[in-house]
């Protein structure tokens, strides 16, 4: 297929403008070339439109001298690569050529290094850099700027290749190898990208330039408000449930081995993706008691004395509150947790599942490195009970968790998290996947510390 013909199967109808300055010379041969191949050099270049984005185009015609690249080929492409810079364009190249121009010998073989350094500068800009590598592309070009795109596709069943089966025929006395200078071998072989058809370049192009040319911007933050209300949830997973789902094999352990039953806290050993720990979690469905709390150190203490990594779930409506839970040492018991796990020397990660509030969450949180998934919160009193302080009513609640910066893209821009683990539908209508992505995050947090 001829560059024209190319370029009219895959640019939106009407917008191909050409940037190239026509080439006047006298050479008998050059003449021949160009009224062969019905154009003025080995390249044609310019801008147009593909399925909407605006693009530069670098486009070779074989038909003019193999599609060879001289001084002036050079210079177009040059020029065209600096240009599509310029106006922030996205550029496309796409080859035919058996390399040098071997009529210019050296002085056009050099070209390729300047060739080479305006396609660097092009993607050091944060521009897109596409090729479409045509039958036949091998030499100079293909070990230039044939080979630096950003993403590389050719077309089905075109010769490419550093040196061509004929040149190396002669050179070595016997023929190169079938099947590897082959567009569908270098794809298996991970050389190239992909196999595309000249008809189909534009809808490849159209998603690479839409991936790779749009606006990178964040995912829309979750307002605070809207978090707590997924946070509490009936459904939404609690550690219950990352333990049967997102671990690979479990021991539960009892209370606090001192005649407690440890109220609000599951403690287990438990196996993410092969790696031994131990886990201490504030069970969403009850409230928090200071044997919990003391069931917590338990589990503190088992992961210092064997060495153990320690993951902490936080995930809790609250500490009891309660005359009982005053005379048992509620505060007590919080400062203990907190003193216990900032004194550890194994690896750990405090998970903020879902609801945590006060004082019973704080407990939990002091590991070394601090997860907290999209839709969880982390706040001193619930918004309710902040609004009854400040306003004397609970009628400002969503205000207030507003305000006070309690959702989980608010602790990671405070340095509170380390880690935001995405929902992309809220938990509760797909706890499996949410359990496996915490899981995977706390693994990927472990071993970073290892």
């Amino acid at each position: 297929m001829r560059a024209e013909e190319l370029i009219e199967a895959n640019v939106d109808r009407g917008s191909w403008h050409s940037w190239d300055e026509p080439i006047a010379s006298t050479d008998p041969d050059y003449v021949k070339a160009m009224v062969k191949a019905g154009t003025d050099e080995a390249v044609v270049t310019g801008r147009a439109r593909i399925d909407g984005h605006e693009v530069a185009l670098i486009v070779s015609e074989f038909g003019f001298l193999g599609g060879s690249i001289g001084r002036a080929a050079a210079a177009r492409i040059v020029v065209a690569v600096r240009r599509a810079t310029a106006e922030r364009l996205p550029l496309i190249a796409a080859t035919a050529s058996g390399g040098t121009r071997m009529q210019e010998g050296t002085p056009a073989f050099v070209t390729m290094v300047d060739i080479s350094q305006a396609v660097v500068a092009h993607k050091a800009a944060g521009l897109p850099y596409l090729v479409y590598l045509r039958h036949p592309t091998t030499g100079g070009v293909f070990a230039s700027w044939g080979s630096l795109g950003h993403v590389t596709v050719a077309e089905p069943g075109a010769l490419i290749g550093f040196l061509g089966p004929s040149v190396y025929e002669a050179l070595h006395g016997h023929a190169f190898p079938d099947g590897v200078q082959v567009a569908e071998n270098l794809v298996a072989k991970g050389v190239i990208d992909a196999v595309v058809k000249p008809d189909q370049l534009a809808a490849v192009a159209a998603k690479a330039l839409a991936l790779l040319a749009g606006p990178v911007t964040p995912p829309a933050r979750p307002d605070p408000w809207e978090s707590i209300q997924l946070s509490r949830h009936p459904a939404r997973p609690g550690v219950r449930e990352l333990l049967r789902i997102g671990v690979d094999d479990v021991l539960p352990l009892s209370g606090t081995g001192a005649g407690e039953p440890g109220n609000g806290m599951l403690c287990a050993l438990a196996s993410f993706q092969g790696m031994p720990c131990v886990v201490v979690g504030q069970d969403r469905r009850g409230p928090l008691g200071p044997d919990g709390l003391r069931a917590a150190r338990r589990g503190m203490s088992i992961a210092q004395q064997l060495g153990r990594p320690l993951v902490c779930v936080v995930d809790t409506l609250g500490a009891e509150l309660s005359p009982q839970a005053e005379e048992r040492a509620l505060a007590g018991e919080i400062a203990r947790c907190l003193a216990d796990l900032g004194q550890l020397t194994v690896p750990s990660v405090s998970v903020l599942l879902g609801q945590g509030c006060g004082g019973g969450a704080l407990a939990l949180l002091p590991s070394r490195v601090r997860v907290a998934a999209e839709h969880a919160w982390l706040s001193p009193l619930p918004p309710e009970g902040a609004s009854v302080i400040l306003y004397g009513d609970t009628e400002r609640a969503a205000e207030m968790a507003r305000r006070q910066r309690i959702g989980a893209h608010e602790l990671l821009a405070d340095g509170v998290v380390q880690e935001v683990v995405p929902e992309p539908v809220p938990a509760h209508e797909d706890p499996d996947g949410f359990c496996r992505r915490m899981s995977a995050a706390i693994v990927t947090q472990l071993v970073r510390q290892l």
